[in-house]
This record gives C-alpha cells, sequence and structure tokens, in this order.
C-alpha cells in the first residue's frame, strides 16, 4: 500500500500527506462552497485506499457519496478529467469506498447506542446544559449508582435514580453533600426535554463496540464509517458530545502504539466549532488533553470548520497538516480573521498567504503538511484532486441495499433491557410496599386481639354504676362525721366560755 495520501497539484509537483505523519492531526477550513466537503471526502477515500479505517459526520448528507463510485454522466465529468489531468493524476479513475452507515436515530443507518453509565456526569451535564450546581448533583447520583451497584443503561434508570435521590435526600446529603430538590427537578425536566428530541434511543444497548467501527474489508481497505448527521446537527449540544464522548472513548480504550506507520483510526469532527462554543474551562481543557494524548493511540483528528478562529489556539497549536480553502474578507473581523489563518502557514517567498486565501477558487487551497521530520512543510497553492467516489448523495434505495448487505446487519437493529438501576429500585419500592401492608395487617391483627381479651361491655358497665354508688355513700359518711365534729366542738366552747363569763 501507498505511504502517502495524494492530495492535489501545486505547480505541476504533487502535495502530499505521509501517512506516519497523520496521527499528527489537521484542519479543513474554508466558508461555504469553496470546497471543504470535497476535500474531507477525497481524504477520507484515501485514508480508507491505505487501509485506514475512518470516522465521519455527514452534516449534508453529501458524504454518503462515498459508497457510490463517480459517475462519467456526471456533468462535471470533463472537469474532473482535466482535472486529474492538470495536476498529474495518471491513474485517475472512478471507484467507490468501502462504506457503513450509522445514525444515532437509526433511520439512515445502523442505530449507535451508548450507556447513561458510559457517556458519565461531565459530558451528559454539557448535553443537558447544566449549571454547576445541578451537575453536582448529576455527580452525586452517579456516584451512588456506583456504590449502590445500580447500574445505568438508558434514560429510564437516570431517572428512577433521581427519584431515589430526591426521596432520600436526606440521609444522602450526609453521605455525598447537600442536594438541593430544585436542582434534582432542573435536571428532571432536561431529561424530559431530551427525550422529546427522539434522542432516548441512543441512550442503551447494545452498546456501541469500536472495533466495528476500526473494521478492514476483504481487500484490506480501511471501512469509511459515516455518521448521519442531517438530523442531528439540528441539536448542536448533543452532536459536540457525541463526538467528544466518541473521541473519549477511542483514547481511553485503545492502547499505545507511538507513531505507527498509518494510524489505527482517522477521525473527522465536521462543523468543529459546535465543540468549542460556549464550551466551559473545564471541557476545553478534557479536550485539548484528549487531541494532545490520543495521537500516541494512533488516532488522527481532522477538524473541519470555517474558520481557523473556530479552534481554540491549544488545539490549533497541535494540528500539523492544514488544508486552507478560500475565506471572504468584506468586513474588518473577516480581515483580521484572515490575517490569522494566513499567520498559521509557514510562510512561501512566492507569495503572501494573506492575500492569496482570499483569492482561492472553488476546490483550491493552500496546503501545508508534516515532513519526514514532523516539520511543516512550506505552504502551497494546491489544486484538489478530483474524487473518485460519487459527488452528491445516495438515494434512499442505495443506503438501504448497503445497509442489508453490511456485515452489521441487525447486531444493533434490536434493543435489550437488562437488569439495571430502573429495575432494582422498583423492586425496592415493591419490597418496601410488601412490607408496609404486612405491618398494617399485624397492627391490624393485634388491635383485634386485644379486643377479644378486654371484658365484656356490660360488665364494665355495672363496675362503673357501684363504684359510683360507693363513692356516694362515703360522701354521705364523710358528711355526717364533719357535722358532728362541728357541734361537739361548738358546744365545748360554749361551755369553756360560759363558764369563764360565771366566773
Amino acid at each position: 500500500m501507498n505511504e502517502t495520501l495524494f492530495i492535489g497539484g501545486a505547480d505541476g509537483a504533487p502535495q502530499t500527506l505521509l501517512l506516519n505523519r497523520a496521527n499528527r492531526h489537521g484542519l479543513v477550513a474554508g466558508a461555504t462552497g469553496t470546497g471543504k466537503t470535497v476535500t474531507l471526502q477525497i481524504l477520507a477515500q484515501g485514508f480508507a485506499e491505505a487501509g485506514v479505517p475512518v470516522f465521519c459526520a455527514d452534516v449534508k448528507g453529501d458524504l454518503s457519496g462515498l459508497a457510490a463510485s463517480g459517475d462519467p454522466a456526471h456533468k462535471l465529468h470533463d472537469k474532473l478529467i482535466a482535472r486529474a489531468e492538470k495536476i498529474g493524476l495518471a491513474d485517475y479513475s472512478y471507484f467507490e469506498a468501502p462504506t457503513a452507515f450509522w445514525d444515532l436515530y437509526g433511520d439512515k443507518g445502523h442505530p449507535l447506542r451508548t450507556t447513561v453509565a458510559e457517556i458519565g456526569p461531565v459530558l451528559l451535564a454539557r448535553m443537558l446544559d447544566l449549571n454547576p450546581t445541578q451537575e453536582g448533583v448529576l455527580t452525586i447520583a452517579f456516584a451512588l449508582s456506583d456504590d449502590d451497584g445500580l447500574l445505568l443503561l438508558d434514560l429510564k434508570d437516570l431517572r428512577a435514580l433521581l427519584m431515589h435521590v430526591s426521596e432520600n435526600r436526606a440521609e444522602l446529603s450526609q453521605r455525598y453533600g447537600n442536594i438541593a430538590p430544585a436542582s434534582v427537578a432542573a435536571i428532571q425536566r432536561r431529561l424530559l426535554v431530551l427525550e422529546r428530541s427522539g434522542v432516548e434511543h441512543f441512550f442503551g444497548e447494545p452498546a456501541l463496540k469500536l472495533a466495528d467501527m476500526m473494521r478492514r474489508d476483504s481487500n484490506g481497505r480501511g471501512m469509511v464509517n459515516i455518521l448521519d448527521a442531517t438530523q442531528l446537527i439540528h441539536q448542536p449540544r448533543l452532536y459536540s458530545t457525541f463526538l467528544l464522548w466518541l473521541m473519549s472513548e477511542l483514547f481511553e480504550e485503545l492502547p499505545e502504539v507511538g507513531d505507527p506507520d498509518r494510524p489505527e483510526l482517522v477521525f473527522f469532527f465536521d462543523e468543529a466549532h459546535l465543540l468549542f462554543e460556549h464550551a466551559p474551562r473545564a471541557l476545553l481543557q478534557k479536550v485539548e488533553q484528549t487531541v494532545k494524548l490520543i495521537r500516541s493511540k494512533g488516532v488522527g483528528i481532522f477538524f473541519v470548520t470555517q474558520n481557523p478562529r473556530d479552534i481554540p489556539e491549544d488545539v490549533l497549536a497541535q494540528l500539523g497538516t492544514r488544508v486552507q480553502h478560500a475565506l471572504r474578507a468584506y468586513t474588518p473581523k473577516e480581515r483580521r480573521a484572515v490575517k490569522a489563518a494566513a499567520d498559521s502557514f509557514r510562510p512561501n517567498p512566492a507569495f503572501d498567504a494573506k492575500d492569496v486565501i482570499t483569492e482561492l477558487g472553488v476546490g483550491e487551497a493552500l496546503v501545508s503538511t508534516l515532513d519526514e521530520k514532523g516539520r511543516p512543510t512550506i505552504t502551497q497553492r494546491t489544486l484538489i484532486r478530483p474524487p473518485a467516489s460519487r459527488l452528491g448523495p445516495l438515494n434512499d434505495a442505495e443506503r438501504g441495499g448497503i445497509l442489508a448487505a453490511s456485515a452489521l446487519a441487525g447486531r444493533y437493529d434490536e434493543t435489550v433491557d437488562r437488569r439495571s438501576a430502573y429495575e432494582i429500585l422498583e423492586e425496592n419500592l415493591a419490597r418496601r410496599a410488601e412490607q408496609a401492608e404486612e405491618e398494617a395487617r399485624q397492627t391490624r391483627r393485634e388491635e383485634r386481639d386485644s379486643r377479644r381479651r378486654a371484658p365484656a361491655p356490660s360488665r364494665r358497665r355495672a363496675t362503673r354504676r357501684r363504684s359510683n354508688r360507693q363513692g356516694v355513700a362515703e360522701a354521705a359518711v364523710k358528711t355526717a362525721v364533719r357535722r358532728a365534729s362541728t357541734m361537739i366542738v361548738t358546744e365545748v366552747m360554749r361551755g369553756l366560755l360560759g363558764g369563764l363569763r360565771r366566773r
């Protein structure tokens, strides 16, 4: 297989990308309509032909054309042939790339799932747009899940766990810290919004196995995995969070390989600005760390966006391959962006990159890659090679045929709902309800037994009447005694006083 990937031609010289430098990441930038999607298409197919599996998100639907051969009847056929001759691509021909389609919604590709536990509290908090306090409560819920063996697979597991947290917040606050009922309620509301967007199918099992994205066909060509994002892109936070999760999974699961002869996987992140917009600093640091370290796992990441300024400086500094299509410069802000893009290239004495960026035609770009020693090559004004696969999307019938013939057909179609947090907590509730009912029955039995052992009502009434009569007699005797005593004392006193008077 080739050791280089042909990108295009510049002044009769080929512009290539060394495969053993492709894990040093890259950038494809340019305004809408300047040829970014075709560049992504030829890079993806070039890597596949070199035996490198590829993952890319299809935001507009055009990348599905990778699965079909180019068409000699296409209206641009003559122009494509002429460009191939101009840049010295002598063996130019049409052929398709081995392709697998994926879809979070399960409509236009194999269903793509992961579990709530694998997403984790940090990325899920971003997906739900939680504030720091709410994220803290979500983190407590995940900690409780780990400590009590409450497996979180899908959203109903998470809802059941949050309800459990709310009902037992007094006890759990002593273990994990303060749990505000308002924060729990806010998380539950956000989960409801997420469910109504139709993405609840993304959470569950069978979860994606990365090995199914890192396959090669019988000819040794890498599989091009295309995520249909035509619907997903309307949920930008979910879109960026999913791709960040996938990038993190690659980093965590793949072994260290250093700098391989060719990447283990190349990952194209289209509409990359969505990853960094409104992202908290902690998340940006995670992205920067992942980009920096994942290359040692043999993974190359290519960010595709309109303007290089969409990428943070710390990430941009790590991108070795750069393909810069035309930018517009109608406003002061746009002119500053053009200058920033030009300054990121190694200068070419033959032209001023700042001026050329605004002059580039469709399918033309400034290109700089890394040489054998890892140094940026001198920037060249390059005509991007024509694609071998179809320009434009597949129709539904063609896509359906590819899905039916896929080696993954049926593997992810049916969901599996095994015993997890929801079932465990429901069983606990049922058990407590049964215990409460048994205690109530025991109390009722004890009350009945107590009534049986008590004296009959008629006997009690008779006893009370006798007790009353005795009380009246005793009172009468006491009154008579008091009266007799009073009379005796009076007579004695009278006798004494009368005797004294007579004396």
